[in-house]
């Protein structure tokens, strides 16, 4: 693949939600579930983030680097117990922050970059 390919175009933000860039593909803001329990927050994201794959074809499997933002830093343990869920054992590399967010009901958010090889 040559170029640059962009996805998941929100006009109104001016971002876009998925770039393919070569073997890589970047996905940003991916919450939901806002308001729930931080749990259901980060199986949201995951979710969200498994949908913005499918865009170029990936799946989970395929990130290799995540940055976690945190509202309370304090509450990795509760990621970490999903993520082992549901990234079976191939993790990507992580970094997590803590982070005041414009809207009160948003307590975790995550950015993503895959490889497409």
């Amino acid at each position: 693949m040559s170029g640059i390919n962009r996805y998941d175009i929100h006009e109104e933000n001016a971002n876009s939600g998925v770039i393919e860039a070569g073997a890589f593909v970047f996905v940003g803001h991916c919450c939901r579930n806002l308001g729930q329990p931080l749990e259901s927050q980060i199986s949201g994201a995951l979710d969200l983030l498994s949908e913005k794959l499918e865009f170029v074809g990936l799946t989970l499997n395929s990130v290799v680097q995540l940055t976690a933002m945190f509202r309370d830093v304090s509450q990795i343990p509760v990621m970490e117990e999903v993520f082992r869920e549901r990234f079976g054992g191939k993790y990507p590399v992580r970094s997590s922050i803590q982070t005041d967010f414009a809207d009160e009901d948003i307590d975790f958010q995550l950015d993503a970059i895959a490889y497409k090889g």
